[in-house]
């Protein structure tokens, strides 16, 4: 099966994303003694601008000790051999009770001596603060990156406070901005290289089944469907290894209205078999959702296309929303079930 690999495959940021990072090259540093002008130039640059949604916010050029807020961010930082000293540890489809590392950041959090930030309903600014960090990194998706949003002001009077817009949908857009808002974005070709060496590898040595791609999220409601939009991280990566998202699953479901960051949306079970017409089907059960046998025993998906046929396979709930190295991950997984 031919399968093509874009040549780069790391997407325009979107717009709001553009405006955060790739204006963050603003440097102001300090003469050192007598030296030339050339001497004082980037290398000796202290502060760097970034621009956010919460405006020019002026941050270390080399952080040495940063918190981090949402698990999810904390990956490129440890890749980017940024100092983290305390982590939020929730991340979507790990259940850790946030009192421990996900096994994607165990070892580098080990490494590095990163603390656990203790999981709450809302930020506990007071032991962030008493980190004494020197950047704040938080925002992006799910509810830790909602609570850094509510906590912002008492955050920044703690210390400069990066949050990553929720536009920045994918692992891609959140990489180029986190890495542009600690001075190390000469970093992300080498990171995107391995990605796209890796793309390539899949994509040669799988064989994906025929024909078009829904993507069906399990909760723990039952009496809704939850679908991932065919623009979403996890179709897209998947689509550059072969399986081709059927693009029109959110028409079919009755264009209902889209979650979050447009990566989901949710109908009626009397919808089902109208939307999910689509001869494959991957399922990714969060907390509580059921998997694919156990959705095979359920009559009314058993009748769509994709589990008369056999084509319904499970993928990790770490899947959705991945970052760098759960996307790497969830390829391992991809290879193995269709190489």
């Amino acid at each position: 099966m031919k399968t093509t690999v874009r040549s780069r495959v790391r997407r325009p940021l979107r717009e709001t994303a553009v405006a955060a990072a790739a204006l963050a090259v603003l440097f102001t540093g300090a003469a050192c003694g007598a030296d030339s002008d050339a001497e004082a130039g980037a290398n000796s640059a202290e502060t760097l601008a970034v621009e956010t949604d919460q405006g020019t916010i002026t941050v270390p050029a080399d952080p040495q000790r940063v918190v981090v807020l949402n698990a999810s961010l904390a990956g490129y930082l440890f890749d980017l051999d940024v100092p983290i000293v305390a982590a939020d540890t929730r991340m979507i489809g790990v259940n850790t009770d946030g009192d421990e590392f996900p096994p994607s950041l165990d070892d580098s959090a080990t490494e590095q001596g990163t603390e656990v930030l203790p999981a709450a309903s809302e930020i506990p600014v007071e032991v962030v603060a008493s980190y004494d960090p020197d950047l704040i990194i938080g925002g992006g998706q799910g509810f830790t990156g909602v609570l850094s949003v509510e906590a912002y002001d008492q955050l920044a009077e703690i210390a400069p406070t990066v949050l990553v817009p929720n536009s920045a949908a994918d692992w891609q857009d959140q990489l180029e901005f986190v890495a542009s808002a600690v001075g190390r974005s000469d970093q992300v070709d080498t990171i995107m290289d391995s990605y796209r060496d890796r793309i390539s590898e899949v994509a040669s040595a799988i064989t994906p089944p025929e024909g078009q791609v829904a993507y069906i999220l399990t909760t723990s409601d039952p009496s809704t469907v939850t679908m991932i939009s065919a623009t979403a991280a996890l179709p897209e990566m998947m689509n550059e290894i072969g399986f081709e998202a059927d693009a029109d699953v959110w028409d079919k479901a009755g264009n209902p209205e889209l979650y979050g960051t447009g990566d989901s949306f949710q109908f009626s079970l009397e919808r089902l078999e109208q939307a999910v017409d689509a001869p494959v089907v991957f399922v990714i059960a969060l907390d509580g959702g059921r998997t694919a046998e156990e959705l095979a025993a359920d009559p009314v998906y058993a009748r769509l296309p994709a589990f008369q046929n056999g084509n319904v396979y499970d993928l990790p709930a770490t899947s959705f929303r991945p970052d760098f190295r759960l996307a790497m991950d969830t390829l391992d997984i991809v290879e193995a079930q269709f190489g």
